[in-house]
């Protein structure tokens, strides 16, 4: 089996379904440091990562924003002295797609 963050992002569809609890919760298991979190209605996944420093932090915020890009699929990113906040969710069907989970496993292999 590929680990998460080799496994490839699919095209989202208007159509498509956000991802069922259980659905969910398959997925996190397979990730380190994610949670959850609605924020005005919408389920996104989300982690704050910690640095020495703002450029530390700021390098790291740049390198997501890349993986971002590539993959044509954009994160909420707060960026502080000393950590970043990441935030994936499908804006075009409202929750949680497996992409987000591909994106969020993505940003752990760079933090590492």
């Amino acid at each position: 089996m590929l680990s998460l963050s080799e496994e490839d992002c699919q095209r989202c569809h208007e159509t498509d379904s956000p991802l069922s609890a259980s659905a969910c919760d398959n997925y996190l298991q397979r990730l380190e440091g994610w949670e959850i979190e609605t924020v005005n209605g919408v389920q996104q996944l989300t982690r704050t990562f910690t640095f020495k420093n703002f450029v530390e932090a700021l390098d790291f915020t740049n390198a997501v924003g890349d993986i971002a890009e590539t993959a044509d699929h954009h994160p909420a990113l707060l960026t502080e002295w000393g950590k970043v906040k990441v935030s994936w969710w499908t804006h075009l069907i409202g929750g949680l797609h497996p992409n987000d989970f591909i994106l969020a496993a993505r940003t752990n292999a760079l933090y590492e």
